[in-house]
């Protein structure tokens, strides 16, 4: 099985629980990794999104933060044309942003799960087979 955690997820590994809500789902989801049977694909572009928002909330730990989110075993897939399509569709029908689009549309296109503690997100697509809360999972 494929899961597409986003960065709203992956922030929640590193992050106290005080700061990040949800963190044991977040764990959960990170520990997949440790079975063959579950994937942990990311767009490239999730190592900016989590970096961005450490080197604010935490600027001196945030390389090692980064660099222990990086350990997890992330797989990073670039993009294809029938993704960025994708991507370009979800963003058009449901005004969301690329960023958040890209980590759906990837799971979309490995027949994965998307995993996000973006609410709004949900509420914007709905919810479907690609998409979880990970307050569910």
């Amino acid at each position: 099985m494929i899961i597409v955690p986003d960065a709203s997820v992956i922030l929640k590994w590193v992050l106290p629980e005080n700061i990040s809500p949800l963190q044991k789902q977040a764990l959960a989801v990170r520990n997949t990794v440790v079975t063959d049977e579950y994937k942990l694909l990311v767009p490239a572009l999730w190592r900016y999104e989590v970096g961005n928002t450490l080197t604010r909330i935490v600027p001196e730990e945030s390389l090692r933060l980064i660099q222990l989110c990086e350990s997890v075993g992330l797989e990073e897939v670039s993009p294809t044309a029938g993704w960025l399509q994708l991507v370009v569709e979800l963003v058009q029908t449901y005004q969301v942003s690329f960023y958040d689009a890209s980590y759906h549309a990837l799971a979309i296109n490995q027949s994965g799960v998307f995993v996000t503690a973006d609410e709004k997100y949900i509420k914007k697509v709905g919810e479907s087979q690609n998409i979880k809360s990970l307050k569910d999972f």
